[in-house]
C-alpha cells in the first residue's frame, strides 16, 4: 500500500476476498478514518491522563504526508509521549500517545504539553529546551544518546578517548541494571553512593580531553554534546523516578518507524492524525497486555451504542487489562 493508513487494509482486503466479498480500498480506508473520529475522544483522554504525570518521556520521528497538487510528499513529525514507571515499581500504568504535527518546530511540544508540570526525558532536539524555558518542566537528557556518539567513533578505528569513555559510561549502566526494579528511594541511595562518584570523575575529564584534541573533530563533538547537557543529564542522580535514558519513548516510537517502511507515506494530514489516534491506542494496549483488535472492535461498538462522555476512562486499554494487574492498581 501507498498509504500509511491503508496497509492494514490490504491485508482485510484480501481476508474478505478469499470469501467472494469484493471491496475497494478505498471503501475501507473510509471505515478506518470513520473509526479514528470515533475513537479521537478516547485518544485525547488518554494524552490528557498521560499529561496529568509527573514524569514523561519525549521523543518524535518523520511521518511523509503526501503533498496534494504537488506531486510529491512533505515531511510532518508523529510526537510521542510516554509514561512507564513499571522500572521503579509506581503505581501509574504505562501508556504512549502520539500527535501528527506538521513540522517538527518548538511550538509543536509546547503546544502539545500545555499544562504539563514535572520532569520531561528527552534526546537533544532544541525544541524541548523552549519547552522547559516557557513552561514549568525539567528536562532530563539521556545517556544512550551520549554513548551512541562515542560508540560510532570507537567502531570506526582506534579511539582510545571515545573507547574510555564508552567503559565509564558503562559503569552506569551495569549500576541501572542492579537496580531496576527497586523503588525510587533505593535506587536514589544506591545511585548516589555508586553513581554519583563515576559523574563527578567524569566531567573533569572529559574538559580536559576536550583541551587535548582539535575542536572540529567528531569527538570534540561528542564531548560537547554530554558537557552542554551535563544538568540534565545528572538529573538522575537525584530522582530515583527517572531513568538515565530515554530508552522507554524510543522503544514505543520504533513500530512507526518499521511501518513507515511498509507505507510510503500518510494520504493526507487527516490521515496522519488518523494514524496517531489508532497507533496510540493499539501501542498502550501492547503495554499493559491488552489484545488491540478485541479492544478496538469493544470500544468502537460501545461508542456507536451511546456509551456515556462522562464514562470515557472505562473506554482507556487500562480498563480492558487482565484482571490480576487491575488488582496490583
Amino acid at each position: 500500500s501507498k498509504y500509511a493508513d491503508h496497509l492494514p487494509l490490504y491485508r482485510q482486503a484480501q481476508i474478505y476476498a478469499r470469501q467472494g466479498i469484493n471491496l475497494d480500498r478505498s471503501t475501507l480506508a473510509d471505515w478506518v478514518g470513520k473509526a479514528a473520529f470515533l475513537l479521537r475522544p478516547v485518544h485525547e483522554r488518554l494524552f490528557e491522563r498521560l499529561k496529568a504525570s509527573d514524569k514523561l518521556f519525549a521523543d518524535e520521528t518523520t511521518a511523509p504526508v503526501l503533498d496534494p497538487g504537488r506531486g510529491r510528499t512533505k515531511t510532518g513529525q508523529l510526537f510521542a509521549y510516554a509514561r512507564d514507571d513499571r522500572p521503579w515499581g509506581g503505581m501509574n500504568l504505562p501508556g504512549v500517545a502520539y500527535l501528527y504535527a506538521p513540522d517538527r518546530k518548538a511550538e509543536q511540544p509546547i503546544r502539545h504539553l500545555q499544562g504539563f508540570v514535572g520532569t520531561l526525558q528527552v534526546d537533544g532536539y532544541a525544541g524541548y529546551k523552549a519547552l522547559a524555558e516557557r513552561n514549568a518542566v525539567s528536562l532530563a537528557f539521556c545517556w544512550s544518546h551520549v554513548r551512541r556518539r562515542f560508540y560510532e567513533l570507537a567502531q570506526s578505528g582506534p579511539a582510545p578517548i571515545a573507547t574510555e569513555a564508552l567503559a565509564r559510561i558503562a559503569q552506569l549502566y551495569r549500576i541501572e541494571s542492579e537496580i531496576r526494579g527497586r523503588s525510587a528511594d533505593e535506587r536514589r541511595a544506591v545511585r548516589q553512593e555508586r553513581s554519583r562518584p563515576v559523574i563527578n570523575a567524569l566531567e573533569p575529564w572529559l574538559r580536559q580531553q576536550l583541551t587535548l584534541i582539535s575542536q572540529k573533530t567528531k569527538l570534540a563533538e561528542a564531548i560537547r554534546y554530554a558537557l552542554s547537557r551535563w544538568q540534565g543529564l545528572t538529573r538522575f542522580l537525584d530522582n530515583g523516578t527517572i531513568e538515565i535514558d530515554s530508552n522507554v519513548v524510543e522503544r514505543a516510537i520504533r513500530p512507526i518507524a518499521l511501518n513507515r517502511k511498509n507505507a510510503l507515506f500518510a494520504g493526507s494530514d487527516g490521515g496522519a492524525e488518523h494514524w496517531a489516534t489508532i497507533a496510540s491506542l493499539i501501542e498502550t494496549c501492547k503495554l499493559n497486555g491488552v489484545e488491540p483488535h478485541t479492544y478496538l472492535a469493544d470500544v468502537i461498538a460501545r461508542i456507536v451504542a451511546g456509551h456515556p462522555q462522562s464514562q470515557i476512562d472505562d473506554l482507556l486499554p487500562w480498563a480492558y487489562r487482565p484482571m490480576p494487574l487491575k488488582a496490583v492498581a
